[in-house]
């Protein structure tokens, strides 16, 4: 068992893996800014109010907390967001990053996992994604995330720096028996806003349904919040063994239109979703979906909850106990 750092460990994904982490027997420690975390999703005890650019006192934390390895989720993610204040989005996920690995190899702390996303691809030429697609972001958002792989990349080169980037695609779900779920302020993701449609009765506009698919409607590759949690955690064994740096898709391999989760989210809850379509949004690809067999194979990781109406349920189930 080992010392883990989460960063950005009061988020949603974050929090999902520092959950598993610890139920798995491993020691965490978690630091976030809680500009877009919440503070009760990270056990009291365990939670560093810091913010990575505070390069000192996360160098001191590292030290005093023996940390063996980090997983690195803080960073801003709404693609929107990014567009219109790109450089607080570098200045978080690049300069906070930079800080990080900084701490680290002052306190001799040289393995990593790091949230990378699809967002690096871009408008992909071909799908379902393998890893070998070259970088194409067409976002500050997907740009800052590049910007760090590619620091990786020299950093293991060059100082013994492992690192694996984990690039995942729609995470989404939730554990609700340990309280845990999503929450974003404002929230852009489409099944909380399906849910927020259901309960206050207010349209929720579907972005387009002229598009090259079977009904029109975007496709996308929706993975469980926790199978993700699970892939960081194999990918922190590997590093933990010995393992070399690598870069992993993580997704289920098969994809689900706007319209099936609409469908899905009505079966679930037994309620009709009121809904309007708007036009395309500005650099949405008609379908995107991973090609996770790398992952798979090397690793031996799976998706343990890939059926759409679980992934709904489990959400479901969390919005409705946390009024979210």
């Amino acid at each position: 068992m080992a010392n883990i750092l989460v960063t950005g460990g009061a988020g949603y994904i974050g929090s999902h893996t520092r959950y598993f982490l610890q139920k798995q027997g491993h020691t965490v420690v978690v630091v976030d800014n809680l500009s877009r975390g919440y503070r009760d999703a990270v056990p009291a005890e365990i939670l560093n109010v810091l913010d990575l650019r505070e390069t000192d006192k996360l160098t001191a934390l590292l030290r005093e907390q023996h940390v063996d390895a980090v997983i690195h989720f803080a960073a801003y993610i709404a693609v929107g967001e990014s567009t219109k204040i790109p450089d607080q989005y570098f200045a978080n996920n690049v300069g906070g990053s930079l800080s990080l690995f900084e701490a680290m190899l002052k306190a001799g702390v040289r393995r990593l996992v790091f949230s990378s996303t699809a967002a690096a691809y871009g408008i992909p030429a071909h799908v379902p994604i393998t890893e070998d697609q070259p970088f194409s972001p067409i976002n500050p958002y997907g740009e800052s995330k590049v910007m760090v792989e590619k620091i990786l990349e020299w950093m293991d080169r060059y100082q013994e720096f492992r690192s694996i980037r984990l690039r995942y695609f729609n995470a989404c779900g939730a554990e609700p028996a340990a309280g845990l779920g999503e929450r974003h302020e404002p929230e852009t993701h489409l099944i909380p806003l399906l849910f927020r449609a259901i309960q206050t009765g207010k349209l929720v506009t579907l972005f387009g349904d002229d598009y090259p698919t079977p009904d029109g409607t975007c496709i996308r590759d929706y993975i469980h919040v926790s199978d993700l949690a699970d892939a960081h955690i194999f990918a922190l064994d590997h590093l933990m063994k010995g393992g070399a740096s690598a870069v992993f898709n993580v997704g289920t391999g098969e994809g689900h239109s706007v319209k099936e989760v609409v469908n899905s989210v009505e079966r679930v809850t037994g309620a009709k979703v009121p809904f309007t379509i708007g036009p395309r949004r500005e650099g949405d690809p008609p379908s995107l979906v991973a090609d996770s067999q790398r992952l798979r194979s090397t690793l031996g990781w799976k998706p343990n909850r890939a059926e759409l109406d679980r992934i709904i349920s489990d959400a479901w189930q969390f919005a409705q106990k946390s009024g979210a």
